[in-house]
């Protein structure tokens, strides 16, 4: 095989078991998955207001901060979403106050995750292929990381599971993304990020005979441009929670 190849909520329902553990969950559709890290997302940093209702569930799907691709799903999708993940085990209805019918996760049942493992694993649901570096800052407003080693280990676990793959090659730079595509969207998400691999690895002529101490003062400056991009991330970061803080 080559390159391309959801704070736990206190619920005992949502552990992971050994029955479940070893467990290939399949692939779902965007909307599902959206919805799935919807759940995970909001029973992590709010809580207090999760399950969520259809209506809360939709605003979060559409919201605008922590997202891409970006989505308008509509009360009709977000029903045919429920039902697949239901149907799929990785979901649940439940009877709210005032008879107000709401959702519930079971993704550390359904994924056989922890903690860790759920907010990484909701993180690429809800923005896609990352990097650890962009994983470590965004996960992190679920489940703290204390540095990118740490994120790596979680990572290396969830790669054994079947859960994530690697679209790069190891180093800086290498992307990973979870294992819940459909067959056709993954092809897509191959095919683009090989292309990007490509035109990012291209070479001229006058980098292939580039002296090892130019390719060495090159490399440091990728480094610190990379450790500024890391730096802008955490920051932007914030400001996209404080915006989801004031969008609820």
């Amino acid at each position: 095989m080559n390159w391309i190849g959801l704070q736990q909520e206190g619920d005992a329902m949502n552990q992971p078991n050994d029955e479940n553990e070893s467990a290939s969950p399949q692939p779902l559709s965007a909307i599902a998955r959206r919805c799935l890290g919807v759940l995970v997302e909001k029973a992590k940093t709010t809580p207090d207001g999760y399950p969520l209702s259809l209506a809360g569930l939709i605003t979060g799907c559409n919201q605008k901060s922590n997202r891409s691709p970006q989505m308008q799903v509509d009360e009709s999708d977000a029903l045919s979403a429920i039902d697949e993940l239901r149907s799929a085990g990785a979901a649940r209805e439940v009877q709210g106050n005032g008879r107000v019918t709401k959702y519930r996760h079971a993704a550390y049942e359904w994924l056989g995750v922890d903690s860790p493992g759920a907010a990484i694993m909701t993180e690429l649901m809800l923005r896609g292929p990352q990097t650890a570096g962009e994983l470590r800052s965004r996960a992190s407003r679920m489940h703290k990381f204390d540095d990118l080693e740490t994120l790596k280990t979680e990572l290396d676990e969830l790669i054994e599971k079947g859960l994530v793959e690697s679209l790069t090659p190891p180093g800086r730079g290498q992307t990973f993304a979870h294992c819940l595509y459909t067959p056709q969207e993954r092809l897509y998400l191959v095919d683009k990020i090989q292309k990007q691999d490509a035109a990012s690895t291209g070479s001229s002529p006058a980098s292939s005979s580039e002296t090892p101490k130019a390719k060495a003062a090159n490399d440091d400056r990728i480094e610190k441009i990379q450790d500024r991009l890391d730096s802008v991330t955490a920051k932007l970061e914030a400001l996209e929670k404080r915006l989801e803080f004031l969008e609820s």
